[in-house]
């Protein structure tokens, strides 16, 4: 496939989620607005940071006065599992020079990342995935400067109990389930999602990393496992 359809193919592939993730842009300019941030700061964290869930979770931090190093490190514990992204994604991006490293890595986000992994899983050699994840992770991009600003523009005049919130979770559920092919991703996947709701509690999202590198673990001993059987079962085993 040639790099302009790989492109066009991350596009195509990003715009319904990123249609569906679109409430949560505006729930996070809404956010900017009723904290009573100025609206060029609101909008610069979406163009700088562009971290969705860490932009709700220290926009109200802001607004309290909260000191700037304490929100620098809630922040980092939130993107923690940015890291593993950047673990599974590292040995794909090597032979990339460092300027599309960098920008591929400002476009990472949860969505990007599912997506391009599973590109990644079912590609041939010579593919060139990475444009496929700047196709990507430019819709979702695009997708979130637009939702930040509407929801600065409208602000205050959205109900406050119109439920925007739950966009979210459902885009993670539709992104998630695919991606559960055998009994390693089906228990990855349920104790991952166990855990989390168990640790919910936990200050600094601080239960979600711990549920998913502990998810991750528990699916990859057990593929190892299945992985062992299958060769002692085979006739040459």
């Amino acid at each position: 496939m040639t790099a302009r359809r790989e492109f066009l193919a991350g596009v195509r592939d990003a715009l319904p989620l990123a249609l569906g993730g679109a409430p949560f842009g505006l729930l996070y300019g809404t956010l900017v607005t009723s904290n009573h941030l100025p609206a060029l700061v609101g909008q610069s964290m979406s163009f700088i940071l562009y971290a969705g869930s860490a932009q709700v979770v220290i926009v109200p931090l802001l607004a309290a006065g909260t000191p700037a190093l304490i929100v620098i490190g809630i922040a980092l514990v939130i993107n923690l599992r940015h890291a593993l992204y950047s673990a599974a994604l590292a040995p794909h991006m090597r032979p990339l020079g460092r300027p599309l490293r960098m920008l591929l890595a400002y476009l990472l986000t949860d969505e990007a990342f599912a997506v391009t992994i599973t590109r990644y899983q079912s590609s041939v050699a010579g593919q060139p995935v990475h444009v496929y994840l700047l196709g990507a992770g430019l819709t979702w991009w695009l997708e979130w400067q637009i939702g930040t600003a509407a929801g600065i523009f409208v602000g205050g005049q959205m109900p406050a109990n119109w439920p925007l919130d739950f966009a979210m979770p459902l885009m993670f559920i539709g992104l998630a389930v695919p991606m559960i092919k055998d009994r390693a991703s089906l228990l990855a996947a349920v104790l991952a999602g166990v855990l989390a709701l168990g640790l919910a509690g936990l200050p600094y999202k601080l239960g979600l990393v711990l549920a998913t590198l502990i998810g991750v673990g528990a699916g990859m001993l057990a593929d190892a496992r299945l992985a062992k059987r299958k060769i002692q079962g085979s006739p040459t085993g």
